[in-house]
């Protein structure tokens, strides 16, 4: 689980958020305007939005400058690649499949394929539907398996322009073919092993059961179960004039945007934090959509499981079962945390992506929830 150790830090102090019924707009704002302020002081990071959404208000602010020395602050048309936080989406489509009987996570994967992958078991114990949303398949994190190696140098200046050569012309059939090269290595179902070519997978079936292409699946959902209209794959030459630049490690030379992968339900969607904040009051409404989508597919200890590709963090008496999820590519970096317990939800993102960026952009919320006793 990717940072797992400070989820539950950063919200232990959260508690005092509720129980302060006197904290107003004006407070709240003040306190992320000082934890932004001190954020964008740290080496390498150059600007930040935050929205907070606590009891059904709204809080959001932009800080910084995308790029030094320009003025150009983030703003509420500003787009952000969202990364792994696509995952989520992937996993609420995937939610309504089953509500809508068109998926059953008890299935084996085979039954959506059209070529057979023999491979794609272990032993008699072949990976099913719920083994991918639950990144407990035993796939490996990315197809073609080289973007593995090449990411294990992530904070090399190189490495952005490799992974984007490497996908330039790596399509869906590729994938496919390249699936056939997994060696499952387990017994699919306990052993938690990050997965994007799962939820690359989980695309692809989604698809078959529609009969509809994935973003467009995606975009339609967006439109009609939150009124998300500018949260999507692929942005238009109008839209991609909007997208914020960011920069890889500690390299001053503005990066590459993320390259397509085959489906981009991994990590290819961008958003607005307009429309990030409605996705955080429509995940705490908790429709039958949502509900579906945080039910805990395996519980690995008292403190962590996973649902629709959420990462739960359950058995904590003060903040209850709450939700989080990380999103980064090589020139950003966000969180998304859902704390229904007290009708609170956050979403932080810079445009910079380097080893210490989850941490400062843990350190700001952290800072903000703790002042607010």
């Amino acid at each position: 689980m990717k940072n797992s150790v400070l989820f539950i830090f950063l919200l232990t102090s959260v508690l005092s958020l509720a129980q302060n019924p006197e904290t107003d707009s004006i407070d709240i704002k003040i306190l992320m305007d000082s934890a932004a302020g001190r954020m964008i002081k740290k080496p390498l990071i150059h600007s930040t939005s935050i929205a907070i959404v606590y009891q059904g208000k709204e809080f959001i602010g932009h800080y910084g400058e995308l790029e030094q020395g320009k003025n150009n602050c983030p703003d509420n048309e500003t787009i952000y690649e969202i990364g792994s936080l696509s995952k989520t989406f992937a996993g609420t489509l995937a939610a309504k499949a089953v509500l809508d009987k068109e998926l059953n996570i008890e299935d084996e994967i085979q039954k959506y394929l059209q070529e057979d992958y023999p491979n794609l078991k272990y032993g008699n114990h072949p990976i099913l539907i719920k083994h991918l949303l639950s990144h407990t398949s035993g796939l490996p994190n990315m197809l073609p398996l080289e973007a593995n190696t090449i990411l294990q140098d992530f904070t090399s200046h190189n490495t952005p322009a490799k992974i984007s050569e490497l996908y330039k012309s790596y399509g869906q059939k590729d994938f496919l073919r390249d699936l056939h090269k997994v060696k499952i290595d387990t017994v699919p179902g306990y052993k938690y092993s990050y997965s994007s070519a799962g939820s690359e997978l989980i695309a692809f079936i989604l698809e078959k059961v529609y009969k509809t292409k994935y973003e467009k699946l995606l975009t339609d959902c967006l439109s009609e179960n939150i009124a998300m209209q500018n949260t999507k794959i692929t942005l238009s030459n109008q839209e991609a004039k909007k997208l914020a630049v960011g920069y890889h490690s500690d390299n001053s030379v503005i990066t590459s945007p993320m390259p397509q992968l085959p489906w981009g339900a991994s990590g290819n969607m961008k958003s607005t934090i307009p429309d990030m904040v409605k996705y955080i009051k429509f995940q705490l409404k908790n429709t039958k959509i949502v509900a579906q989508s945080h039910n805990t597919i395996v519980k690995f200890d008292k403190e962590f499981s996973i649902g629709y590709f959420w990462n739960i963090a359950t058995d904590d008496k003060k903040l209850g079962t709450f939700y989080v999820h990380h999103g980064g590519v090589p020139r950003s970096q966000c969180y998304i945390y859902i704390v229904p317990k007290y009708n609170l939800g956050a979403f932080i993102i810079t445009n910079q992506s380097g080893t210490d960026t989850a941490k400062v952009m843990e350190d700001a919320l952290n800072e903000i929830f703790e002042k607010l006793q």
